[in-house]
């Protein structure tokens, strides 16, 4: 059966909280308690501590930087920025370079 949405946070946040606490030998008062839904977790400060800095080092894995042109946050695989349209990056450079050199196929008289 799968878990709902606020069920599965909540699971994680208790599997996380276990995790973290088998380390520590402190006694077990719940500095901050998360509720999820109908659910509470109680997180012990080591865990808080392990949370904070899990969710500030996270990288979304479709980050790949800001545009050059406009610093908009969304490149896509190709480093093309969806906010401005041009290419980012060096990869960007290197289109435009070969852009402004285009003559069109061969054979075939300019304009």
């Amino acid at each position: 059966m799968a878990l709902s949405p606020s069920d599965e946070v909540a699971a994680a946040l208790r599997e996380f909280a276990e995790r973290i606490d088998v380390f520590d030998t402190a006694p077990r008062a719940a500095v901050v308690e998360v509720r999820v839904g109908e659910r509470a977790v109680a997180l012990r400060a080591p865990v808080v501590k392990a949370l904070v800095e899990a969710l500030r080092a996270y990288q979304d894995p479709r980050d790949r930087g800001t545009c050059d042109h406009c610093g908009g946050p969304r490149l896509d695989d190709n480093f093309m920025c969806a906010d401005c349209g041009r290419p980012s990056g060096l990869f960007g450079q290197l289109l435009r370079e070969r852009a402004a050199r285009y003559e069109g196929p061969p054979g075939q008289l300019p304009g």
